[in-house]
C-alpha cells in the first residue's frame, strides 16, 4: 500500500511564512488545520516550517511524509454527528535543531517569515539560566526562539518590518507576555544590546491566547480500519473534535493579517482575552464539575449519557443558562452560542468521557470553576443559585464514597479525603454541610456567612441521603 507523501497525492506548496515550535497532535489538529482552511479559502499562502522543540519528536516521521497528514474531525456540526477527514498540506518541511542547527537558524534569514506559533506544553515557556547564545541549540524553547530572533535582527539590520507576530498556544495565563519576558531576560543575560531589546519591544507583537479543541490524538486502536478507508498508510493520522476556539489578544493589526473571518473560523481577536477565559472556565469547566457528582450519583457513568438523560440533562442546562450565564459580562448571544456549543461537545458520540475520570480533585475544581459563579450570582441577584448549590450538596454526598449499594473510590488530596472521612463518620448531613462550608482551606472563605446557603445545601443533601439521588433530582427539577 502507498505511503502518504507528496509523490503519492496532490498537495499544494506555500510560501514559508510561519515558524512553528511543536509538531504534536494538538497543533496539527488545531492551528495547522486553521492555516490549511485559510490557505484554501482566502489565499493566505501560509507555509509552515515545523521545529522540533525537544530532542525527541516527530520531525523525521513528518519529513518522511513531506509534511502531510490526515486529520479526522469528529463531533456535532450544525446539529448533526459528523466524521470527516482531509489531508492537511500547510507544513512544508520540518527541522530538528538538535541535528540541523544551521538549517534552524537559517529560517531567521527568510524575508517572508511573519508568524511564530508554538505549543511546547505548559512547562515549555520557562527560563533556563544555563542557556547560552552559543548553544546549538539552547535547551529551552524561549532560548531557541531568542537566538532565532537575534539572528533575524542581525540579518535585516533591525528592520522594523521584519519583526514577527508571535502566537504561543501553551496553556498558561498570559502566555505571550510570559514568553516576551523570558526573551528579554535572555537578551539581558546574553548582552544582546539595547537596539535588539528595542526591536523586540517595538517591532514584534506578542499575543496572549486561549485555545480550545479536544484532540484525542493518534487513533491507534482504529488504524487498520482507517488505513483501509484512506487507501494509503499515514503514520501521523490525528483526530480532533469539530468544535474549535482560538482567542488571540493583540492589537487590531493582527486581525488584518489573519483572514479568519472570511473562512468562518472561530478565531476571536480582542484586546482583552479575560472575559473569554472566564467564560470557558465558568461554562465549559464549570458545567463539567457541576455535572459530575449529580450525574454519577444518579446512576450515569458518561458525560454524553448525562446529556441524553431527560432529568440530568435538564438540570445541567438550567444550571448553565439560568445561573452561570447571568454571572458573565459578554453579550447574551455570545454566551448562549458558547453554551450550546458546550452542550454539543458533551453530546459528541465520538468521544466518551467517563464522569469518574473527570472527578479528580473535585473540591478544588468546584472552588475555581463553580464557586465564582455562585458568589457572583448571589451578588447580582441577592438570592442563592439553587442548581449550583444542589451540585455542591451532591459533591459532599459524592465524597461519602457510596452510590446506592456500590462503593466508589474518590481521588483527591489525602487531606481532603481525610476531612470527608472524618465528617461522614459522624453520619449527620447537617453537621457535614456545616463543617464543609466553614472549611476556608477549601473555599478561601466561610460559606456559612451567606444567608440561606447552608440551609439550601443541607436540605438537598438530606434528601439525597434519605431518598436517593434519582427521586431527589426528579423532584428538584419540577
Amino acid at each position: 500500500m502507498t505511503n502518504l507523501n507528496r509523490s503519492a497525492v496532490k498537495a499544494n506548496t506555500y510560501t514559508e511564512r510561519i515558524i512553528q515550535f511543536g509538531e504534536g497532535n494538538f497543533l496539527r489538529a488545531f492551528a495547522n488545520w486553521m492555516i490549511h482552511e485559510m490557505n484554501k479559502q482566502a489565499n493566505f499562502d501560509g507555509g509552515v516550517v515545523a521545529v522540533q522543540p525537544i530532542n525527541q519528536g516527530l520531525i523525521k516521521m513528518l519529513d518522511d511524509q513531506d509534511g502531510l497528514y490526515t486529520l479526522y474531525l469528529n463531533g456535532i456540526k450544525n446539529g448533526k454527528a459528523i466524521s470527516e477527514h482531509e489531508i492537511i498540506d500547510c507544513i512544508q518541511r520540518g527541522i530538528n535543531p538538535y541535528e540541523n542547527h544551521t538549517d534552524y537558524l537559517a529560517v531567521a534569514e527568510n524575508p517572508d517569515l511573519r508568524f511564530m506559533i508554538s505549543n511546547t506544553t505548559e512547562a515549555g515557556i520557562s527560563y533556563n539560566g544555563d542557556d547560552q547564545l552559543e548553544d546549538a541549540p539552547q535547551s529551552s524553547f524561549p532560548g531557541k526562539l531568542t537566538a532565532l530572533l537575534y539572528k533575524r535582527f542581525q540579518t535585516f539590520g533591525g528592520a522594523s518590518d521584519k519583526g514577527l507576530i508571535l502566537i504561543p498556544c501553551e496553556l498558561i495565563d498570559n502566555n505571550g507576555e510570559n514568553l516576551k519576558r523570558i526573551i528579554l531576560q535572555y537578551a539581558d543575560d546574553w548582552k544582546l544590546g539595547a537596539e535588539f531589546v528595542e526591536w523586540i519591544n517595538e517591532d514584534n507583537i506578542f499575543c496572549n491566547t486561549l485555545v480550545d479543541r479536544i484532540v484525542p490524538g493518534y487513533p491507534r486502536d482504529k488504524m487498520d480500519a482507517i488505513t483501509a478507508e484512506l487507501g494509503y498508510k499515514d503514520n501521523l493520522v490525528v483526530e480532533g473534535e469539530q468544535f474549535h476556539l482560538w482567542v488571540i489578544e493583540g492589537p487590531a493589526s493582527v486581525k488584518e493579517e489573519i483572514p479568519a473571518e472570511m473562512c468562518g473560523l472561530n478565531i476571536v481577536f480582542t484586546d482583552n482575552q479575560e472575559p473569554y477565559r472566564t467564560r470557558k472556565v465558568r461554562i465549559l469547566n464549570g458545567a463539567h464539575t457541576s455535572l459530575v457528582p449529580v450525574g454519577y450519583l444518579y446512576g450515569i457513568d458518561k458525560v454524553r449519557e448525562s446529556l441524553e438523560d431527560e432529568v440530568v440533562g435538564k438540570f445541567l442546562k438550567d444550571a448553565i443558562f439560568s445561573e452561570i450565564c447571568p454571572t458573565l459580562d459578554l453579550s447574551k448571544q455570545e454566551l448562549e452560542q458558547f453554551s450550546n456549543d458546550v452542550l454539543d461537545r458533551f453530546r459528541n458520540p465520538y468521544l466518551e468521557h467517563a464522569l469518574m475520570s473527570i472527578s479528580l480533585n473535585s473540591t478544588s475544581k468546584y472552588k475555581t470553576r463553580v464557586l465564582p459563579s455562585v458568589l457572583e450570582y448571589i451578588k447580582r441577584k441577592n438570592e442563592n443559585p439553587k442548581h449550583l448549590l444542589f451540585s455542591l450538596a451532591s459533591l459532599i454526598a459524592f465524597y461519602k464514597g457510596e452510590r446506592g449499594d456500590e462503593k466508589h473510590v474518590v481521588k483527591d488530596d489525602q487531606s481532603v479525603l481525610d476531612f470527608f472521612a472524618t465528617q461522614w463518620a459522624k453520619g449527620d448531613a447537617a453537621s457535614v454541610v456545616k463543617a464543609t462550608l466553614k472549611n476556608t482551606a477549601f473555599w478561601g472563605t466561610d460559606l456559612t456567612q451567606f444567608e440561606g446557603l447552608e440551609e439550601t445545601v443541607t436540605n438537598s443533601l438530606e434528601s439525597i441521603i434519605t431518598n436517593g439521588m434519582k427521586a431527589t433530582l426528579k423532584a428538584f427539577i419540577k
